[in-house]
């Protein structure tokens, strides 16, 4: 028989903030349907994917933290209990996964690539083919502007870096911000502002080095 949604809470009803969509599909995955876990998924792969990648700036890295964040979700869906919703509760698992990742690139690995690698390797799941309709002048501009993005990204404080990305990429609620990573709300209001000027900070810098760049940019104007 189904898990009921009541148990996910100790028989009681979801704590405040708890979704009753999240809980019955919580339910169906203890109860080991293959449609809900393929619902999981649809709804979370591509965002787990998208804030790993943009915490680690490395597509293999960001794969193999989805593997381990999913691992964990199907392993742990019986800790779910509604306290937060399930998009925090897992994305605080990506935000943990990516620190674990990090700290494993600092203590074990060691790469030489060439140049042409280097190159394909830096290159974001996020750029898009442009339509039909966009000039070749909107095309490059729109990919300095997103290759300088995620190079400053890259650069700031990684404590910044993750309230930024949650902020303004991932689009996440302050409060939703502080759940995921057990912060307080002030704390978090007060990252996201000095992650934002530290980015700005970073993309003048960058600027300031790129005449095309702004060549482009005025053309565009």
């Amino acid at each position: 028989m189904a898990a009921s949604i009541l148990d996910l809470n100790s028989n009681r009803g979801p704590e405040p903030g708890a979704d009753w969509e999240d809980l019955e599909l919580v339910a169906a995955l203890r109860d080991g349907s293959e449609d809900a876990y393929e619902t999981l998924l649809c709804r979370f792969q591509q965002p787990v994917y998208n804030l790993a990648l943009r915490l680690l700036n490395d597509q293999s890295d960001a794969c193999d933290v989805v593997q381990e964040v999913f691992l964990k979700v199907f392993r742990n869906v019986g800790q779910f209990r509604g306290q937060s919703s399930l998009k925090t509760w897992i994305y605080r698992i990506a935000i943990n996964e990516a620190h674990n990742q990090r700290r494993w690139f600092f203590r074990h690995r060691h790469r030489e690539v060439g140049l042409e690698e280097e190159q394909e390797d830096s290159r974001s799941m996020a750029e898009v083919i442009p339509d039909g309709g966009q000039s070749p002048f909107d095309f490059v501009f729109d990919q300095e502007k997103h290759m300088l993005i995620e190079a400053a990204l890259e650069r700031i404080n990684p404590a910044f870096r993750e309230v930024v990305v949650l902020r303004d990429i991932m689009d996440l609620s302050y409060e939703e911000i502080a759940e995921v990573l057990q912060l307080s709300l002030g704390t978090v209001k007060s990252r996201i502002l000095r992650g934002r000027e530290a980015l700005r900070e970073a993309l003048a810098g960058r600027l300031r080095s790129q005449p095309a760049l702004r060549l482009i940019a005025k053309t565009a104007e």
